[in-house]
Formats: C-alpha cells, sequence, structure tokens
C-alpha cells in the first residue's frame, strides 16, 4: 500500500529564486530591502483552513489530482499551514508610482510565491497565495485579504480567462477561519471580517515596478540580471544564438510589452472593465490582467466612470482614460531599462507605436461590436464617436446594448429595431428614442455595404463572439459575497459555471442578462470600492 501524500506527484521549480539575488536577512521584519529582487519568506499559519471553491480547470492544467485537491492536505497548503516538497516560497522586491507619484519600494505585501509547476500545456506557472500573512514588504499592514476581496479576484479570473481577456488564473479560495480587521472606505469604522486566501496562478508575477525598484536604486547590473531573466523565461521567441543581453534584443523586448499592454486596454474596453487602480506596480510585464483590488465593470456606459473610492477624487483611472494611463505607465518603465538599453531614440519611437497600435486596435473591435468585418477609419469613426455619444447620454446598459444590437435585422421597420433595444436602458428621457432612430438609419446601411454585415449568420457570430452575453457584474459579486457571509458559498460555484461561458445563451442562466437592479445603483460593493475591497 502506498502511504505517500498525493501532493508528492508534483514537481516544483523554482527558476526566479535559482537566478536572481536574494535578501540575504531571513528574518520576517519590515524593511527596505536593497540590492535583492526577493526576500524569502513562509506563509503565516492560519486557524482552520477550508476549501470553498476552486476551478477545476485551472488544478487539471497543473496536473493536480482531482483526489488531491479536495484533501485536506490541499486546504493546509492553499490556507498557509504547509509547505510542500519542492516550495521555496518568497515574496517580490518592486516599487511602483502610485495615482501617479512614485511611491518607492511597495513590494509584495500580503502575496506569496509558493512555486512553479509545468502544466500540462507544457508552460511554467507560478503559484501564489494572496491573503497569506505578512512579509518584509508588508509596511503596516497585516499581510492578510478578507473573503469579499477575495471571492471577487477568484471570481473575476477565471470570467476575465474565458471573456478572452490576458489574465492571471485562480485555482482555489480558502478561508481561513480567523477574523481580519478593515476599514472598508477608511472613514474611521473599521470592523472584524472573515480571512481568506486565493492562490493566483500566471506564468510570472513580474510587474513594471520589478524593473522600476532596481533602476531607483541605481541597481543597474541586477536590472541587466531581472531583464535577461524575463527574456529568457517569458519570452523566450525573442532569442537567438547571436543578439541575447544586446541592445536590439531589449528593444525587442520593450516592444513587445508595449504590444502586449495595447492589446489588453483594447479587451478592457470591449468588455467594459475598469480595473480601478493602474499604478506601475499593478501593471504585468506580460500584458496580464493582474491584481483585482477596486475593480468593477460598466453598466450603464459611462467613460468617466471609476469604481475606486481613492479615486473619486482624481478620477485618474476612469474607464475612458485606461489606455492612456497604460501608456503613461509604460514611459516609466522605458525610463527604469534606459541604464541598460542605452537607446532613448528607439526606446521613444517604441512607446509611439503603442498609442497607434491601441487605436488600429480599438476601431477594429468596435467594428467587430457592430459587426463589421473591416473598418473604415474616416467614416467609421463619426458612427462609433456618435454610438458613444448616445450610450453615454441615455443611460444605457453597455452589455445588454452590444448583445441585444446583435438580434437587430439592419432590413427590419427602425421601430421593430428600436423595440428589441429598448430593454438596454436604464429610464426613458425626451428625444431618446429619435436619436437612436436616426444611429441606427446610419448603422443599418454602413452594415449593408460590408461583406460578413450584410448576411445575418455570419454577423450575428462575430458579434456575439465579440460581445459577451455574461460578465461579473458589481452587483452579482456582491451577492456571492452577502451569501458567503452567511455561511453558503453555492452562488459562488454557480457564477464560475455561468461565467465558465460568457458568449453561449445558457438559457437556465438567463437571469444574470439583466441590467443593474435599483438598490444596487449606490449600494456599497456595487458602485464603489476601496483598495481593500
Amino acid at each position: 500500500m502506498n502511504d505517500a501524500p498525493m501532493s508528492d506527484a508534483l514537481s516544483f521549480d523554482n527558476r526566479f529564486v535559482r537566478a536572481l539575488p536574494s535578501d540575504p536577512l531571513t528574518t520576517n521584519a519590515r524593511r527596505q530591502v536593497p540590492r535583492a529582487s526577493y526576500s524569502k519568506v513562509l506563509p503565516t499559519p492560519v486557524a482552520a483552513p477550508k476549501l470553498v471553491a476552486y476551478s477545476q480547470e485551472v488544478a487539471h492544467l497543473l496536473a493536480m489530482d482531482p483526489a488531491f485537491v479536495t484533501s485536506p492536505e490541499f486546504a493546509q497548503t492553499f490556507g498557509g499551514n504547509h509547505v510542500l516538497k519542492g516550495m521555496d516560497p518568497y515574496a517580490m522586491n518592486y516599487a511602483g508610482h502610485q495615482f501617479g507619484h512614485w511611491a518607492g519600494q511597495l513590494g509584495d505585501g500580503r502575496a506569496i510565491n509558493l512555486g512553479e509547476l509545468k502544466g500540462m500545456d507544457g508552460q511554467q506557472w507560478t503559484l501564489q497565495l494572496k491573503g497569506a500573512g505578512p512579509t518584509p514588504y508588508s509596511r503596516t499592514a497585516d499581510g492578510r485579504a478578507v473573503l469579499r476581496s477575495s471571492i471577487r479576484e477568484f471570481l473575476c479570473s477565471e470570467a476575465m480567462y474565458h471573456l478572452g481577456v490576458p489574465t492571471t488564473r485562480a485555482l482555489s479560495l480558502v478561508v481561513t477561519g480567523d477574523s481580519v480587521v478593515r476599514d472598508m472606505f477608511y472613514d474611521g469604522r473599521a470592523k472584524e471580517e472573515p480571512g481568506a486566501i486565493v492562490c493566483r496562478v500566471a506564468p510570472s508575477f513580474l510587474r513594471f515596478g520589478n524593473f522600476q525598484v532596481h533602476a531607483a536604486r541605481q541597481e543597474f547590473d541586477i536590472l541587466k540580471q531581472l531583464m535577461d531573466f524575463s527574456i529568457e523565461n517569458d519570452f523566450p521567441s525573442l532569442l537567438s544564438s547571436t543578439n541575447s543581453s544586446t541592445p536590439p534584443i531589449y528593444l525587442r523586448w520593450f516592444q513587445e510589452i508595449c504590444d502586449r499592454t495595447a492589446d489588453l486596454m483594447v479587451h478592457w474596453m470591449r468588455v467594459g472593465f475598469v480595473h480601478g487602480v493602474m499604478n506601475t506596480d499593478n501593471m504585468s510585464i506580460l500584458g496580464l490582467t493582474i491584481d483585482y483590488g477596486p475593480y468593477g465593470w460598466i453598466d450603464d456606459y459611462d467613460l468617466d466612470w471609476t469604481p475606486n473610492t481613492t479615486d473619486a477624487e482624481s478620477r485618474r483611472y476612469i474607464f475612458g482614460n485606461q489606455a492612456g494611463v497604460a501608456g503613461w505607465n509604460l514611459a516609466q518603465l522605458a525610463r527604469a531599462i534606459m541604464p541598460v538599453v542605452n537607446d532613448a531614440e528607439s526606446l521613444g519611437a517604441i512607446l509611439q507605436t503603442y498609442s497607434s497600435r491601441f487605436k488600429q486596435g480599438h476601431e477594429q473591435m468596435m467594428g467587430a461590436k457592430l459587426g463589421l468585418s473591416s473598418v473604415q477609419s474616416e467614416t467609421d469613426s463619426l458612427l462609433f464617436k456618435k454610438l458613444e455619444e448616445l450610450l453615454s447620454t441615455y443611460e444605457t446598459d453597455m452589455t445588454l446594448f452590444f448583445r441585444l444590437l446583435g438580434k437587430v435585422n439592419p432590413v427590419s421597420a427602425l421601430e421593430e429595431q428600436w423595440s428589441i433595444l429598448q430593454d438596454s436602458q436604464y429610464g426613458a428621457q425626451a428625444g431618446e428614442k429619435k436619436d437612436w432612430m436616426e444611429w441606427l438609419k446610419g448603422w443599418n446601411a454602413r452594415v449593408m455595404q460590408d461583406p460578413v454585415g450584410k448576411l445575418e449568420l455570419p454577423r450575428r457570430g462575430l458579434m456575439d463572439a465579440t460581445n459577451p452575453k455574461y460578465v461579473l457584474r458589481n452587483y452579482l459579486a456582491q451577492e456571492a459575497i452577502e451569501k458567503a457571509h452567511e455561511g453558503d458559498y453555492a452562488m459562488i460555484g454557480e457564477l464560475l459555471e455561468v461565467m465558465h461561458r460568457p458568449y453561449d445563451e445558457q438559457p437556465e442562466f438567463e437571469r444574470y442578462f439583466a441590467k443593474r437592479p435599483d438598490w444596487a445603483r449606490d449600494k456599497a460593493g456595487c458602485s464603489m470600492l476601496s483598495c481593500s475591497s
């Protein structure tokens, strides 16, 4: 009889730890950490870890035995109480600009990387616990996470993946049995909440800030080491036998980062996602959506909306400003790597390509949302601009509008077309019907000129593949959170199932294809969130 733990089948690697300089101190005390890319630190044990949700898909990707995932050993491991053979936990050292201002060293204050596993796809995947206790980078915080923020991160990671948006993934959600004190809106009304830990999964958790910290400290030898590590492990297609560790490959690496970031911004705008806190330390070097904090989904189309209470005054990270902020963040990364690249002119030229790539990608995306297989920039830009004006002027649900537009027959009577789209409106306003019908006339004419648009089934196929029917609306996540606080975790599993196929009709879940209810308009957790949300 084999009594070996089921986890013994997992073989962990630790490339980051092997390749880069470590913090020489091993005490888990808050401090500045010069000349090191990480600090070794163990998760802090919790009282009673219990698995309440997991992604079967991610577990399979990591070649985890289903029996292991549902075993007590799994909950102990991914609740932070047990370190498996081969794991070598560490917290990353990075800096960053927060809300446009240099913040200095930040680092993984409540995230601990456990190690890497080779997935079924041949990719190396890093496993990271969020909320597993303090690290040397925690500053004055406790390194823990509350259940509400953990549910939001767990669900949104998987929802975004199935929407086709580049993102970190989520393996598991574990409640800890401990309470965590949080002042949700920083108004002096702190209270105890249930604690939880999410296991996040990504090929790499490197951020712009990982490079910024070494540049700011003039640790240019370590900066170069880190750039070489990223190229070798995260961008191996850039390598050749003759040009590794030379300026040309660094420029191609930066170009790839810019391209991926531009594409990510197009995706966010396509599905109506607002990150909420696009600091440089929250920008992935791989162009992934990372760090699901005070994020939100656009219900009524509003380019000026931010879900982040901390950003309510400056409104730096509003929906319509995300592409511009990403460009600004890329410029900060360019400044950080300049001492190694030593070619300001080429870096500047690459930065210019970011804007053009986003503009072109955004145009093509908008065309696809409207059923157009190709875009005529000069004329179609007017159609897009007028649509955005109407969506903003007349409180219109973004997700419902674009999905319902796919059902509209452009050769049918305008009254019939309007009757379909009316379900996406939050309230009738004077002139609304007339303005929408005028826009529909233009859309009808344009779509009938397009080789795909004029054919009903191909047009609807294109639109339905671009416009999701289901997104993780803020009020849905809040409902799941409130049920979980009562000990009922069923809605987490149901939402995970719905968001697994967001472009399919799923008639059994039709109730989730609906406008935001009135009670959610201004409710905490549905309209605005804090960085502790």
